[in-house]
């Protein structure tokens, strides 16, 4: 399925950033970007991190300082702007608080220590803190979100009763090597592959799955 995925889409050189994931301020884009992209799309994050980036915020020291409706009105474009905002400012209070704003000593630490530390960040879940990980930190660790649970339920991969986070990420990670660019490619082309087929009206005609055996009503 990854093979066929990737033959149509190539690389997908996922979670972009300008500065690229090997910078401290690449990491800080990202770890902001991951945080934005709940519950909307990319098109919308890219909007809030440019009005960051305009306003000279996306360092550690400035987000931390930002007031909290200034930061939500930069961030407007991505939704839930004020909910959004707390989420952000919570994750860089601990990178400031705990690391004096390296972001990239944050990030530099055990997947058994690092996730469980971003799932303990108010507004953090396992999504989100597992991007981070991975995205962020190149840790080996599988992102799932709508478009896996999607994909893999009408493949017949699990069952509805075996949907939830915790057995998807388990399913992948038992079945793939633990490779970090495989885990990042993977995820991004499940991500492609459900925004222009696997909707949640089937649209099968031409999707890069549909030689696999699969349920279109699922």
């Amino acid at each position: 399925m990854y093979r066929a995925m990737h033959g149509r889409w190539g690389e997908r050189r996922w979670w972009p950033s300008r500065a690229g994931a090997e910078t401290p301020e690449g990491k800080l884009e990202i770890c902001v970007g991951t945080i934005l992209t709940q519950n909307t799309n990319w098109r919308n994050v890219e909007t809030a991190i440019a009005n960051l980036l305009a306003a000279g915020k996306m360092t550690v020291g400035r987000l931390h300082r930002a007031r909290p409706e200034t930061l939500a009105k930069l961030i407007r474009p991505a939704g839930y702007f004020n909910v959004k905002a707390r989420r952000l400012q919570s994750f860089i209070a601990r990178v400031h608080t705990g690391f004096g704003g390296d972001i990239a000593a944050f990030l530099d630490r055990p997947l058994a220590t690092l996730r469980p530390a971003l799932l303990g960040v108010n507004g953090i879940g396992p999504e989100t803190a597992d991007s981070i990980c991975l995205y962020a930190a190149g840790l080996a660790t599988f992102v799932v979100d709508a478009y896996t649970r999607r994909i893999f339920l009408r493949h017949g991969l699990i069952t509805p009763a075996s949907a939830d986070y915790k057995s998807i990420k388990r399913l992948c990670e038992t079945h793939l090597p633990a490779e970090v660019a495989l885990y990042n490619d993977y995820h991004a082309q499940l991500v492609e592959t459900g925004k222009h087929y696997c909707k949640p009206t089937a649209r099968c005609d031409g999707c890069p799955l549909a030689s696999f055996p699969h349920d279109p009503r699922a």
